[in-house]
């Protein structure tokens, strides 16, 4: 069975501070997605990559790609108006079945374990979801007072977001709505359980300036 990853990074550089797509911005020498399409090149499952980028963003991608002399096979393809869009486009170029991870470009700290956890639990049962327990005191706004609420049961959902490919597809083939704030949101409401498998609180989400130096600090200490 062939194993697919789809790089979503549609990401602009506003809550960053950045003229630039935080996508592009430096990350310990070179640009943040490159590690993010290392991470699957190397993590043994032979991924056949497909980065889905914007179209005003192509250029500039494929310039730092040749800039840096940067190897890794993928294919690219153009992103949509929203996140959904995007994620089809990228779920359109696979032809075969398979599996298929689905990434935020902007997690370049994805480990190795974490994807074969994801592949491993969707060979199993048709999709595995990266996730980690809530580590704060949450409190729940409801009528106007907040309410405690035993975190044990809340899980901050990460990516990778792994499928059977033609479950995900056919998932997909519905009309998209609000409610639709990531993959797994989708094939649960085509009617399929979202199976949670341990991710890692340092897979982290560039989102803003602190968030470089927390990935800067991780990846020195793995070397």
């Amino acid at each position: 069975m062939k194993n697919y990853a789809v790089i979503v990074a549609g990401g602009s550089g506003s809550r960053m501070q950045s003229n630039q797509p935080k996508q592009f911005l430096e990350l310990a020498g070179k640009p943040v997605l490159m590690h993010t399409l290392e991470a699957f090149a190397d993590c043994g499952l032979d991924m056949h990559i497909i980065l889905v980028l914007p179209a005003d963003h192509i250029d500039t991608w494929q310039k730092l790609v040749s800039l840096l002399q940067f190897n890794i096979a993928h294919q690219i393809t153009l992103g949509g108006a929203t996140r959904f869009d995007s994620v089809q486009n990228g779920l359109n170029e696979i032809k075969g079945e398979g599996i298929v991870a689905i990434h935020d470009g902007a997690r370049p700290l994805i480990s190795t374990e974490v994807i074969k956890r994801t592949v491993n639990q969707a060979k199993k049962t048709g999709n595995g979801v990266a996730a980690v327990q809530a580590k704060d005191s949450i409190r729940q706004m409801k009528d106007g007072k907040s309410l405690a609420v035993d975190r044990s049961q809340f899980y901050s959902v990460q990516t990778p977001q792994t499928f059977n490919v033609g479950l995900i597809k056919k998932a997909f083939d519905q009309s998209q709505t609000n409610q639709f704030t990531d993959d797994a949101s989708v094939i649960e409401a085509f009617g399929e359980k979202v199976e949670l498998v341990e991710g890692s609180y340092d897979n982290l989400k560039i989102t803003t300036p602190e968030d470089l130096i927390i990935a800067e600090s991780i990846l020195k200490l793995r070397k």
